[in-house]
């Protein structure tokens, strides 16, 4: 089955050095990999700051494919970009290159490997009879009309216990159901060679903080200028990126730039916290796990390199 390697992790965490680094390994051995993104904000051409998208310089004469290719008015959905993942990796493949996946969106990833659970369009009735419901009350329908789904969720959890209430209602199936029934997922049609990168947490924050300061220093107050210039919708995801609310408020007299950094950096630790949960209890045990440190992730790249001919 053809590679695919999978560099993922919390933000800041060195994916995207990592990434490079062992695409120009290849490249030195005469192969041709290119990076393909898996993050959620950096597939908004609108957050070229926020985002930290890779720079000309940053990407070290490697191919990058899906970084900045969605306008910010289209929500990117983890569908939609699972389906342009599949293309550019079957092109890569077909032309003999290496994919190296590179992001710390983990539905993305999960959606891409192990596919979606195929629940039919909701109807709109039922959707907005379910959505008008207090958290209350839809966690008591919940129980009775899909107990399973209610053990599951947190009491709290309203996104989620509204999305398995409106499946139920709407199909006459639990949405265990329908996801385990998932289908379109890749991962078992390629080799998979996943690291996963787990800095030391104190290391990590640091970064985050670091970084948030940076991207004001480089263009994220303009950037946010430009993107609420637009007009766009404040429920899209573009305009719920971590760094936007935050410096919009800065913006709009709401918050200090004193203020308004301490939030995007408290943000982005948060953020980066989920993100650090999740890779380290999500998924397989078997999956490498590491710290950012290169040297430390040699022999990883060197097997790699050996594999993939």
């Amino acid at each position: 089955m053809p590679p695919l390697a999978l560099i993922a992790g919390p933000t800041a965490s060195g994916k995207s050095e990592l990434a490079v680094h062992l695409a120009q390994a290849l490249a030195g051995e005469g192969k041709r990999a290119v990076i393909v993104n898996a993050d959620s904000a950096q597939v908004y051409a609108d957050l070229r700051v926020l985002s930290a998208r890779p720079s000309d310089a940053d990407m070290g004469g490697i191919e990058h494919r899906l970084f900045g290719a969605w306008d910010g008015v289209v929500a990117c959905s983890a569908a939609d970009w699972a389906a342009a993942a599949k293309r550019e990796i079957a092109d890569l493949h077909a032309a003999g290159a290496l994919p190296i996946l590179c992001g710390g969106t983990g539905l993305y990833l999960r959606v891409l490997l192990d596919g979606i659970a195929p629940v039919p369009p909701i109807d709109p009735a039922v959707r907005d009879a379910v959505r008008r419901l207090a958290l209350g009350e839809a966690r008591a329908a919940l129980e009775a009309e899909d107990p399973e789904a209610a053990a599951r969720l947190a009491p709290t959890d309203t996104a989620r216990t509204m999305r398995a209430l409106e499946v139920v209602r709407a199909t006459g199936r639990p949405l265990n159901e329908w996801q385990a029934r998932k289908v379109g997922g890749i991962g078992d049609r390629v080799t998979l060679h996943p690291l996963i990168l787990l800095p030391e947490r104190e290391q990590l924050y640091a970064r985050c903080d670091q970084r948030f300061e940076t991207m004001i220093e480089s263009g994220a107050i303009p950037e946010v200028e430009a993107l609420l210039a637009r007009d766009l919708d404040p429920a899209l995801p573009v305009m719920r990126a971590i760094g936007v609310p935050e410096i919009a408020g800065f913006l709009d007299g709401t918050l200090t730039r004193t203020e308004a950094v301490a939030a995007g950096q408290m943000a982005t630790r948060r953020y980066a916290k989920r993100q650090y949960t999740w890779f380290r209890h999500q998924l397989p045990p078997q999956w490498q796990r590491k710290s950012n440190k290169l040297s430390a992730n040699m022999e990883y790249l060197v097997s790699l390199l050996r594999s993939y001919g």
